[in-house]
C-alpha cells in the first residue's frame, strides 16, 4: 500500500557541498554540471533528495554564504538554466532538490547594501540592514558588545562614522527583518525558485533573523550547572520568539505550490521545547537535530537525546531528523575516534583530546550509521560520510580558506577539514573529482584517499559505501523503517536496542564486551559478520524477528 504521508517525514537527504562534490570544467571547484554527472551515483546510493549548499551569485567571502544576488547562480557553479536542468534530471530519477537559502545576511556586494553605503547615515536605504551610531564621546566604540560567530566584534565602522551589524564576517551584513521590504523580498525569492521546481529550502541560521530592537548588550555567560535540565535564557539575537512570524509567512508561500514543498531549519536552541517551536503545525516542516549530532559516543547520552527528540517533536506533530556530520563540524569518524571535549556553545571550536584512533572511529561510524538510519523520522547524509571520510586535520596553514581562520587570529583552523573535495576514482589526486589536466582542487586531498574512493569501495561488501547502500535499500523496502515509533528493549549497560513494528530490531553495542543478540529470525545487516549471536563492541546490527 502506498503511503500518503508527505515525503519529507522520513526522507534520507544527501548534503552536497557544491564546491567539493564534483568539478566538471577543470577549474578545481565543484559545480552544477558536476552534480548532474553524478546523479546516477546518488540514485544508486538510494537517497530521496539533495540539499545543495549555496549556489547563488557571491564574492565567496564565506564560500557562498555571502549572497550578492539570490536569483542568479554564481558563474563559478553554472547558470540558472543549468540549475533548472539539474532539477529536471534529478526529478526524472526520483530525487528531490533542496537548495540553501541565506536570510540572516547578504553579501556586502548586494545591491541593497551598496545603495545603503552610498545613501549615508539616516537614509531610508539603511533601514533594510542594522546600522547604528557608536558608543562613547566620539562614537568610536561599537554599539554593543555582540560578537561575531567568526571571531571579533559583530560590528564594523564605516568612514561616515556609523557601524553595521554582522553576526558572521564583515562581508555579511545582517538584514533588518523588522523591515517590510526585507520580508517581501524573501517571499518573492522563495516563489522564484519554487516556480523553477525546487522541492524546498534549507534555512541557514534560522534562529538568528530576529533581533531585540533595543540592541542590548549580551549579558555575561553563566556557566552550566553540573546537573539539571537546560533552561532557556532570553538572548538579544538568537532564537527570539519573533522569528516564528517570519516562518509562518514562509509556510504560506510553500503551501501555494503543489508537491509537498518543505523547509528544514538550521536552528540552534537551548531547550528541546524551543527547538520544537520551529516545527509547529503552521511553521516549518523539519529542523536539524544538533543535539544528536553533538552527542558523544555514550549510550546514556544518545538514548536521552533520542527520547527527548521524539517526545518533544511528537507533541507538535513533527518528525525527528538525525544527522551525524555536515559542512560545519568535524567529520564523525574523527570525532568518535578520540576523546572529545564538547563545546559549551554551538559555535565554539571543537576541542579534541588525545591521539586519533581512526580504526575505532570508523567502527563507531558504521554503527552510528545503522543507528541513525533505523530511527523514526528522516536522516541527513553529508557527502563523503558514505565513504567513511575522516576529517583532514593536517591541511597546511597556507591553504586554509575558512574566514574563521583569519577572524580568530589563527587560533581556530575553521571548517576546511570537513570540506575537502571527494575522491571518486584513480590512484592520484584529484581522484576523479576533476577531469584530467585540471587545476588542483581548491583544497588538497590526502594521498591515502585513493583507498577510500567510490571506485575502490564499490562492490566491496566490507566497505562503508556498500554498508550505506544496503542500509538505504533495506530502509526503503522494510515497512518498519522510516516515520513512526520505537520501543526500547531491556539490555545490559552500554547497549542500546529497540524494536520497530513489524518485526524489526536495531541493536548497538557501545560497551566493551560482546552483546548476545535477542532471538531473531535473521541478521538483515551488521557492521561486521555476527558470529555465534554475539555483537562485538562498537558495532550495530539490524535484525528480522
Amino acid at each position: 500500500m502506498t503511503s500518503t504521508a508527505p515525503w519529507w517525514r522520513d526522507a534520507v537527504i544527501y548534503q552536497v557541498y557544491i564546491r567539493s562534490f564534483a568539478d566538471s570544467n577543470g577549474d578545481g571547484v565543484g559545480d552544477i554540471a558536476g552534480i548532474r554527472s553524478r546523479l546516477p551515483y546518488l540514485k544508486s546510493l538510494g537517497v530521496d533528495a539533495l540539499w545543495i549548499n549555496p549556489w547563488y551569485k557571491s564574492p565567496m567571502a564565506d564560500h557562498g554564504y555571502d549572497v550578492a544576488d539570490y536569483r542568479e547562480i554564481d558563474p563559478l557553479f553554472g547558470t540558472v538554466a543549468e540549475a533548472e536542468q539539474l532539477i529536471e534530471e534529478a526529478h526524472r530519477l526520483g530525487i528531490r532538490v533542496i537548495p540553501d537559502i541565506v536570510p540572516n545576511h547578504t553579501s556586502d556586494q548586494h545591491a541593497w547594501f551598496q545603495t545603503a553605503l552610498a545613501a549615508g547615515p539616516g537614509a531610508p536605504e539603511r533601514e533594510r540592514y542594522v546600522f547604528r551610531p557608536g558608543r562613547g564621546p566620539d562614537g568610536a566604540e561599537p554599539p554593543n558588545n555582540w560578537l561575531s560567530v567568526f571571531g571579533g566584534p559583530a560590528w564594523t565602522r564605516l568612514p561616515d562614522g556609523e557601524w553595521y551589524l554582522h553576526l558572521f564576517a564583515p562581508q555579511q551584513p545582517d538584514l533588518n527583518w523588522q523591515h517590510r521590504e526585507v520580508r517581501a523580498e524573501f517571499e518573492s525569492i522563495l516563489r522564484f525558485w519554487f516556480s523553477r521546481g525546487v522541492d524546498g529550502f534549507r534555512i541557514d541560521v534560522a534562529h538568528g533573523l530576529a533581533k531585540d530592537p533595543e540592541l542590548p548588550d549580551v549579558p555575561p555567560r553563566r556557566e552550566a550547572e553540573s546537573e539539571g535540565p537546560r533552561q532557556h535564557v532570553d538572548h538579544p539575537h538568537w532564537d527570539r520568539d519573533e522569528v516564528h512570524d517570519i516562518f509562518r509567512a514562509w509556510r504560506k508561500v510553500a503551501d501555494e505550490f503543489p508537491g509537498d514543498r518543505t523547509f528544514v531549519a538550521e536552528a540552534w536552541a537551548d531547550t528541546p521545547e524551543r527547538f520544537a517551536a520551529y516545527v509547529r503545525e503552521d511553521g516549518l516542516h523539519t529542523t536539524f537535530n544538533f543535539d544528536f549530532l553533538m552527542s558523544s559516543w555514550d549510550p546514556k547520552e544518545l538514548r536521552a537525546v533520542i527520547d527527548d527528540s521524539l517526545a518533544v517533536l511528537g507533541e507538535v506533530g513533527a518528525p525527528a531528523t538525525w544527522v551525524l556530520s555536515n559542512h560545519d563540524v568535524v567529520r564523525h569518524p574523527s570525532r568518535y575516534g578520540r576523546r572529545t571535549v564538547r563545546p559549551w556553545l554551538a559555535h565554539e571550536p571543537y576541542r579534541p583530546e588525545g591521539p586519533l584512533d581512526l580504526d575505532l572511529g570508523t567502527r563507531r561510524a558504521r554503527a552510528a550509521a545503522l543507528l541513525m538510519l533505523a530511527l523514526p523520522g528522516g536522516a541527513y547524509i553529508y557527502q563523503g560520510e558514505e565513504l567513511g571520510l575522516p576529517e583532514v586535520e593536517d591541511l597546511p596553514e597556507s591553504v586554509l580558506q575558512d574566514p574563521i581562520w583569519e577572524r580568530s587570529g589563527h587560533t581556530d583552523r575553521g571548517r576546511d577539514g570537513c570540506r575537502v573535495p571527494l575522491p571518486w576514482s584513480g590512484p592520484t589526486t584529484p581522484f576523479g573529482f576533476s577531469p584530467d589536466g585540471a587545476a588542483a582542487p581548491w583544497l588538497p586531498q590526502p594521498a591515502d584517499w585513493a583507498e577510500r574512493s567510490v571506485e575502490i569501495q564499490s562492490g566491496d561488501d566490507t566497505s562503508m559505501l556498500e554498508l550505506y547502500r544496503r542500509a538505504l535499500t533495506l530502509r526503503r523496502e522494510n515497512p518498519a523503517l522510516g516515520d513512526g515509533t520505537l520501543t526500547w528493549l531491556d539490555t545490559p549497560p552500554g547497549v542500546l536496542a529497540f524494536s520497530r513494528d513489524p518485526g524489526f530490531v536495531c541493536a548497538v553495542n557501545l560497551s566493551t564486551e560482546p552483546y548476545r543478540l535477542p532471538e531473531h529470525a535473521s541478521v538483515l545487516l551488521a557492521g561486521e559478520p555476527v558470529e555465534d549471536g554475539l555483537l562485538a563492541p562498537d558495532h550495530a546490527a539490524w535484525l528480522a524477528m
